[in-house]
């Protein structure tokens, strides 16, 4: 029983400190990759340890600064090609989102919506849906996730 005890011991001291060097709990906030949103008043990725938290995005195609045009479907790939570029900026991809939340403006896009998401997040990650009134930029959809690096 001691030598039980002894060794559960030692493993739970050898995974508690190697998590103390390799966890930094300070969280980095990370200003846009896109130029022109520099000096917004967000980050669009903030790090923590191996997390990272993103910004909802929108389909807005950012060389124009416009929403594309194509409804639901196409914002919500513009939109994903999005949290696509930035991860990758940071070391991730889509493989690693582990939660997304969805926000429409109309529920009734649902179907449409979910054709396009299910092609990109074949890990099926956590995720939250719902509609609400009014998203940035009038857009049809505004999608925010969590990744790990």
């Amino acid at each position: 029983m001691k030598s039980i005890l002894r060794v559960s011991l030692f493993t739970f001291l050898f995974l508690f400190l190697n998590c103390e060097k390799t966890v930094n709990p300070t969280p980095i906030f990370h200003k846009s990759h896109e130029v022109k949103k520099q000096n917004a008043p967000f980050s669009d990725v903030v790090e923590v340890g191996n997390t990272l938290y993103l910004a909802g995005q929108i389909g807005m195609d950012h060389s124009v600064r416009k929403v594309v045009e194509g409804g639901v479907q196409a914002e919500t790939k513009q939109a994903i090609e999005n949290i696509k570029a930035v991860l990758e900026q940071h070391g991730s991809s889509l493989d690693n989102v582990v939660k997304c939340t969805v926000i429409l403006s109309d529920i009734n896009d649902f179907t449409a919506f979910n054709d396009i998401y299910k092609t990109y997040f074949t890990n099926k990650p956590a995720r939250t849906t719902f509609a609400a009134a009014g998203l940035a930029a009038n857009a049809k959809i505004e999608i925010e996730c969590v990744a790990v690096k």
